[in-house]
């Protein structure tokens, strides 16, 4: 007798004992979203504060390689496209380029296209490690800064050197697209748009 009461009790020990076992998971598996969305605040604010510093960086860089600012630079072109206008700025260097203190893949979102209309001009002319690329853009949008941008190196290129010319003229870079958003007329939707025309 005293044999089957010590069994019934260890088997209740270890029926408590696994019970414990059982409701621990359920603990941790309630407190564990609550960790997961704490841990999630901490990257954003170093990613924050990483791009805070590496943008004082970038305008550290700039202006220690402009004394006296953009305008007091003698290789610089402007460029214009829409209603966006760039100021850009030529220095012998590796192929930086930088927009507004920023760098061009995070300033044109990595955007395949105009990085493509930014880099054009200097890869005609095997420049794309030659030259580093300071602007300074305003107005528009990305696509029209771009294009204003492209432009620009493009006729700084030419106070580089007069026998660029040819080769950029042969790309089509040289030449202003002068094509702007058409204005909205009076009794229309937009610039041709018209109402639905009703008979009666």
């Amino acid at each position: 007798m005293a044999t089957s009461i010590s069994a019934l009790t260890s088997s209740i020990s270890s029926v408590s004992f696994s019970s414990q076992i059982s409701q621990r998971p359920l603990v941790q598996s309630i407190s564990f979203p609550y960790s997961k969305s704490l841990s999630f605040k901490t990257p954003n604010l170093t990613i924050a504060a990483t791009a805070a510093v590496e943008t004082a960086d970038l305008k550290t860089l700039v202006k220690s390689r402009l004394p006296g600012g953009f305008a007091a630079q003698n290789i610089i072109g402007t460029g214009r496209r829409k209603s966006a206008i760039a100021r850009v700025v030529l220095q012998e260097g590796s192929g930086k380029i930088i927009i507004n203190y920023r760098d061009v893949n995070e300033y044109l979102q990595g955007n395949p296209l105009w990085l493509q209309y930014v880099k054009t001009p200097l890869m005609t002319l095997g420049y794309e490690s030659s030259y580093d690329v300071f602007v300074k853009a305003h107005g528009g949008g990305l696509s029209g800064q771009a294009q204003a941008i492209s432009l620009g190196i493009a006729r700084a290129l030419l106070k580089v050197s007069e026998s660029h010319r040819s080769p950029l003229r042969e790309e089509g870079l040289l030449t202003r697209d002068s094509r702007v958003v058409e204005r909205k007329k009076v009794g229309l939707k937009k610039a041709r748009k018209r109402p639905q025309f009703s008979k009666r």
